[in-house]
């Protein structure tokens, strides 16, 4: 928006105090306003030190530029009850606006005060500029003048003043700072201990010390026991080596081109200070790259067919919504093969709405299910990708959900008892890469994990707990997962889900390729993405 678009800011003093006796007023400089005006009399900032009405400040205001005489200098003009003392600043005007008992000299004073607050808060005097910084304004006018009179002070003062620079603040925020480094102290040490003890107890071929909760056996309590001291170890390791080191494995957490390098480094400072760092989101972009890398072999016709979920459950069954969208994309590299014919194989019997793009032959598809120009002897685009069809389905229906998650909460004292199990209902679906993301409440620390399928993460930094599984499908079609955590049951939700697959769900494919002339066979290859772009259990 424009700066003359924006509203004029008005404010009115309310400082509490006596009003001073009748004989000091008539002594004393009485200021009504000060304001920043254009030159038609437009007000941008207008503050008042006296009780005075909207429409009564810029009724004065607007009279301002009719009462200055063409061609003649002055620095104030007066009218039978207001005195205005002004200042020209390129394109706008400094006003204020005095009783007409009030000392001009003094009122001179106050006015190139107020004309070299503005430069130090604005760039440029202009309209836009004083808009935006005109609260910063009012403060500092708030300094200069105080119930309609001039306070002593200079232009240092009033910066300062305004700053607000606080010696106690500071000292607080350096204890505060100290209390954190102890406490990160304090956590790597806990930590070390940990460590030997389950070392000396694997030493003497004792049990290691459990983490054990509700419904977790010997074996998982000792599993648990495991994961989290392995947790523990895996935060030290960053301070033990003399340089910084990356644990073992396949992850590149954070990892973006070229400043891969610093982003690493910066993650291990943090580990060093003592921080619970998660690999979570390079992990999964890491496969997830993998599961969407385009065919090795592409062909000079190749498919893309991509589709996306959006879907919304209810905690307590039901499914709110669900939404799918799939699209058929054709890249051709080859010139020779641009006149071509794709035969499509539709085996989904869910009610899909397909839709064609207008360039193809409508009457060939639905008749022969064969995707191709209107005019046979036109080409289809080179090197770009071209969406050919695209399909739809919406439906409230229970039994089209691909992948089912049950959430059961229940107070147990003053901690919650979490149960969350998984069924993959579409067993010809191969889901990769599945995340299940449990919201935790703030400030209670970390679950404690009792029976689980999988692995899971703990992201302290967004109080959040992700149940992750490499693969879910006809052989891995149900798992579940136990916590414990102080909490109660609304805390646990939403649930959100994540998940990729090579294997679309409507079964929509292309099964052969072919020329327009001669309908000889041409080589092709294909890609088929299924993607997530909402799944929630509210």
């Amino acid at each position: 928006m424009e700066a003359r678009a924006r509203p004029a800011v008005f404010r009115m003093s309310l400082t509490a105090g006596s009003p001073r006796p009748l004989i000091v007023q008539q002594l004393c400089q009485v200021l009504l306003a000060a304001a920043v005006c254009t030159k038609a009399g437009k007000a941008i900032v207008s503050r008042q030190f006296v009780e005075m009405t909207r429409t009564r400040i810029e009724g004065l205001l607007a009279a301002f530029p009719k009462l200055m005489n063409t061609g003649k200098q002055h620095t104030f003009v007066e009218t039978e009850s207001v005195r205005y003392v002004y200042q020209p600043m390129e394109k706008l005007y400094m006003v204020l606006i005095t009783t007409k008992n009030s000392n001009i000299l003094e009122d001179l004073e106050t006015l190139r005060l107020f004309s070299r607050v503005i430069p130090e808060y604005c760039r440029a005097l202009e309209e836009n500029e004083i808009s935006e910084h005109c609260f910063d304004l009012i403060f500092a006018f708030d300094e200069i003048v105080a119930l309609g009179y001039r306070e002593n002070v200079n232009l240092a003062q009033i910066r300062t003043f305004t700053e607000m620079d606080s010696h106690e603040e500071k000292v607080f925020r350096a204890v505060r700072e100290t209390q954190e480094r102890e406490a990160k102290a304090e956590m790597r040490r806990k930590a070390k201990e940990l460590q030997q003890a389950r070392r000396d107890a694997e030493r003497l071929g004792k049990k290691a010390p459990g983490f054990g909760g509700f419904g977790s056996s010997a074996v998982s309590g000792g599993t648990t026991a495991a994961m989290i001291t392995e947790t523990i170890i895996e935060t030290e390791k960053p301070k033990v080596a003399p340089a910084p080191s990356r644990p073992s494995g396949p992850s590149k957490a954070l990892k973006l081109g070229a400043k891969g390098k610093e982003v690493d480094n910066f993650v291990d400072k943090l580990k060093s200070e003592g921080e619970n760092i998660m690999t979570s989101v390079g992990k999964r972009s890491t496969e997830a790259a993998k599961v969407l890398a385009p065919p090795i072999n592409m062909e000079s016709v190749h498919m893309k067919i991509e589709e996306k979920i959006s879907l919304t459950c209810g905690r307590d069954g039901g499914l709110q919504n669900m939404e799918l969208h799939g699209m058929i994309m054709l890249h051709i590299s080859d010139e020779k093969f641009a006149r071509i014919r794709l035969h499509v194989e539709n085996e989904d019997k869910r009610g899909v709405q397909l839709q064609t793009h207008p360039n193809v032959d409508k009457k060939l598809f639905t008749a022969e299910s064969q995707i191709g120009l209107k005019n046979p002897e036109k080409s289809f685009p080179i090197n770009s990708d071209v969406g050919v069809l695209k399909w739809r389905l919406q439906t409230t229906e229970e039994s089209f959900i691909p992948l089912t998650i049950n959430c059961w909460p229940s107070e147990s004292g003053n901690s919650c008892d979490v149960n969350i199990e998984y069924e993959l209902q579409e067993e010809s679906l191969e889901l990769n890469d599945v995340v299940i993301m449990i919201p935790l409440p703030s400030g209670v620390g970390a679950p404690v994990i009792g029976e689980i399928d999988g692995e899971y993460r703990h992201d302290s930094r967004r109080n959040l707990l992700e149940w992750c599984l490499p693969v879910i499908d006809a052989k891995n079609k149900s798992g579940s997962l136990e916590f414990s955590i102080a909490g109660q049951p609304n805390d646990f939700f939403p649930v959100q889900v994540s998940f990729i697959s090579k294997k679309n769900y409507c079964n929509i494919q292309v099964t052969k390729v072919t020329q327009v002339d001669g309908n000889s066979p041409v080589r092709f290859s294909t890609e088929t993405t299924f993607l997530v772009d909402k799944y929630e259990i509210l």
